[in-house]
């Protein structure tokens, strides 16, 4: 299993009538080509979507360029979630490009037991589901779409029918998610928007946005079902998720046990939310089975 080229995202680039991207310079096997930072609307002031990472001259270059080529400025920032990748150069932002550390910058707010991001000198506004941000020819709406992160939001740009995927959804790669359960919910609520085109935080548009949900939330599915099988196959065995990536998954390099690994356990936890497995412990281990109440019906 390598690694598929990459298909090349120029630094700037003019995606719609209210759509400027600005990559973040930062490539990664995680952020693929970069982060996307995307500039929104048709006005002199325009909605910044996500800051990149901290301490990448080269982004704050291309979107100080950016500004001065289009002959606009920054209203606000929306940041998607807290991943360094996409809130990290909000200080640098805010202090090199828009030269206001006073700026409007606001995201959801992540459950009370976690740490908030810290943007040092710059307030943070917390926005709810559904939170309508408006600039001149745009409109946004927030949808909360957790999953992949506990505050992640996806935005929908109403005049275009366009859905800024943030983390959920990429198009060269599939994503990864802190909670299967809540991410395929997500993935259902960003399916039934029907948008026309999806802008992810990370890789090339996509104009099959539909089709590429469907094709998220199938995959998931289909590992899902390639679980429940081997589990009901062996109603009386117990399974460490290693022992299941060993089972389920094909062709799979040593390198990648461990993500499969991660995967796995997601998927079982998930499974185990909707009362379908249960964990047990044995040897100190967290070991898994068919839920056995379940198996007798």
């Amino acid at each position: 299993m390598g690694t598929p080229k990459l298909p090349f995202i120029p630094n700037i680039e003019k995606l719609s009538d209210r759509v400027i991207r600005v990559l973040g310079c930062n490539p990664s096997p995680l952020t693929l080509q970069g982060t996307n930072t995307y500039l929104v609307g048709t006005g002199e002031r325009r909605i910044l979507i996500d800051t990149g990472e901290s301490g990448i001259p080269n982004y704050i270059q291309n979107l100080q360029k950016t500004l001065q080529d289009f002959k606009i400025s920054i209203q606000e920032i929306i940041l998607t979630h807290w991943h360094h990748d996409h809130c990290g150069g909000t200080i640098e932002v805010c202090r090199n490009v828009i030269k206001d550390e006073k700026s409007r910058v606001s995201k959801f707010r992540r459950p009370p037991e976690k740490p908030e991001v810290d943007l040092g000198p710059i307030k943070c506004n917390f926005v709810e589901d559904g939170h309508l941000y408006k600039t001149e020819g745009a409109t946004l709406r927030t949808i909360f779409t957790p999953g992949h992160a506990d505050d992640h939001i996806c935005l929908f740009l109403d005049e275009e029918k366009a859905l800024f995927s943030g983390d959920n959804i990429y198009a060269e790669s599939t994503s990864i998610f802190e909670d299967l359960h809540t991410y395929m919910m997500s993935l259902e609520k960003m399916k039934d928007l029907k948008p026309a085109v999806i802008f992810p935080a990370h890789g090339s548009v996509i104009t099959n946005p539909v089709e590429k949900l469907q094709f998220y939330i199938s995959h998931r599915l289909k590992r899902e079902k390639q679980i429940m099988d081997l589990l009901k196959q062996n109603p009386d065995k117990l399974f460490t998720p290693l022992e299941i990536v060993k089972n389920v998954y094909d062709e799979l390099i040593p390198e990648l046990e461990r993500a499969a690994t991660g995967n796995v356990y997601h998927h079982l936890t998930k499974l185990l939310k909707d009362n379908r497995v249960e964990s047990v412990t044995r040897d100190n281990e967290e070991v898994w089975r068919i839920n056995q109440s379940k198996s007798k019906f």
